[in-house]
């Protein structure tokens, strides 16, 4: 058996007249992020963690923002694409781990249905094999000055 661990950042300024998805969720906030695609930052991370995992490139690579086809996709369509590559590639994901990184909004609230979004996109992977934690940074950096949201994920998977 082979195990595997791949980890994924991504940061994104927040833009006016823009909707905020975090973990293929939308979430009531003045401010979205600014991005290409829905700029969903922790589904970004996931899916570098995931890709690193299984030696398959990164986002850029795979959906690179230079394609006006993926102009405000959604990030759990793209999920859903990079699970039925590892899928194609005999690639099993395991369990993700992740953080969240801001002042506002809060996480916590948001954390079981984004769960429940990106166990969906992932077909047979449970909720309970799924951690989204939120953090902030008291106060310090782009993500203290409420510039911007950044993620971190970490994904273990098993290569069949």
């Amino acid at each position: 058996m082979d195990v595997r661990v791949g980890i994924g950042y991504d940061v994104h300024a927040f833009a006016e007249n823009r909707r905020l998805v975090l973990g293929g969720v939308g979430i009531d906030h003045p401010l979205g992020l600014l991005g290409h695609s829905d700029a969903d930052v922790l589904l970004h991370a996931i899916i570098d963690a995931l890709l690193g995992a299984a030696s398959l490139g990164d986002i850029g690579r795979l959906f690179p923002d230079s394609n006006p086809s993926l102009r405000d996709a959604s990030s759990l369509d793209l999920l859903k694409q990079v699970y039925d590559l590892l899928s194609g590639h005999g690639v099993t994901v395991l369990n993700i781990d992740s953080v969240v990184i801001c002042e506002k909004p809060k996480i916590s609230p948001h954390v079981d249905a984004m769960k429940a979004a990106i166990s969906r996109a992932l077909g047979d992977l449970t909720p309970a094999r799924i951690g989204i934690k939120g953090k902030t940074t008291e106060g310090l950096g782009f993500a203290g000055r409420r510039e911007g949201i950044a993620a971190q994920a970490v994904a273990l998977v098993r290569l069949d």
